[in-house]
């Protein structure tokens, strides 16, 4: 799995050649790993991009997820089947379980519907998303398959050290949504001062944070300049003082919703 991907969260359906534009930017920048999700309903757009993009199919690691409503097990078998169709691939890399919501089903139901999917070779790997620890021990006392990623908010000011330490122990790899915080976290007085002295963007210098900490990172932009500064970040290194004090800036602060408070809100 790339440790750097795009993700395509807010491309809307209707803004199809954006996303599409987006796609083939980022691979032409040199990334090789993209991020959609049932739930942005734009699999369609991504899926044309991967397949038209001259580069070939397995260089590209693909990722969509289950959505909200199709928890359960038929109906996780009829949405990976449908995210399938959607992006008109032979099979996707990784496939996640969206949130670990359980109102019409469990997320265990979900789970072993990907682990059948996964023994057909239809996704390469399976894993979760926004899955706290007493979620994924609750995953791991009935599963077969270890989830291969799971992938959560984290950025400087949510650090998930605890949610980190385990996911390593489990041999499990945290990915970063939201590792820019929407913008909010490049204010932050210390990654300015890192920016100018580093002579990177705020957002290099909070992406390269990521990668020193092992977290893969899926920044968001459909704004060419940005795609290919977010991608110049193998060519630097920030000293440990400096990763220290970005860790510094943790609050437990969230742009998006606690997952243990997201079953009573979502809409999805």
């Amino acid at each position: 799995m790339p440790l750097l991907g795009l993700g395509v969260w807010q491309g809307r359906p209707e803004d199809g050649p954006h996303v599409e534009a987006a796609v083939r930017t980022a691979i032409e920048a040199g990334y090789r790993s993209i991020d959609t999700a049932s739930a942005y309903e734009n699999e369609r757009g991504v899926g044309r991009a991967v397949r038209e993009c001259g580069v070939p199919r397995e260089e590209i690691f693909v990722t969509t997820k289950v959505a909200n409503p199709d928890h359960g097990y038929d109906k996780a078998l009829h949405a990976v089947d449908r995210s399938l169709r959607e992006l008109d691939l032979d099979y996707v890399d990784l496939i996640l379980i969206h949130w670990p919501v359980s109102v019409r089903a469990s997320f265990l139901d979900t789970w072993r519907a990907l682990e059948k999917v996964y023994a057909e070779g239809k996704v390469k790997a399976i894993g979760v998303s926004n899955f706290q620890i007493h979620h994924l021990e609750k995953l791991l006392g009935a599963s077969e398959v270890v989830p291969a990623v799971n992938q959560v908010e984290y950025h400087p000011l949510l650090t998930q050290l605890e949610l980190h330490s385990y996911c390593k122990t489990k041999g499990i790899q945290l990915e970063a949504w939201s590792p820019l915080m929407l913008g909010r976290v490049l204010e932050e007085p210390v990654v300015q001062e890192l920016s100018e002295r580093y002579g990177r963007t705020p957002a290099q210098i909070v992406l390269r944070w990521d990668l020193q900490n092992g977290v893969v990172t899926i920044p968001k932009s459909a704004n060419p300049q940005r795609i290919h500064e977010n991608a110049d970040l193998f060519s630097f290194e920030l000293s440990a003082a400096d990763m220290e004090r970005l860790s510094g800036l943790n609050r437990n602060e969230r742009s998006g919703m606690d997952p243990d408070k997201f079953e009573q809100a979502w809409s999805w």
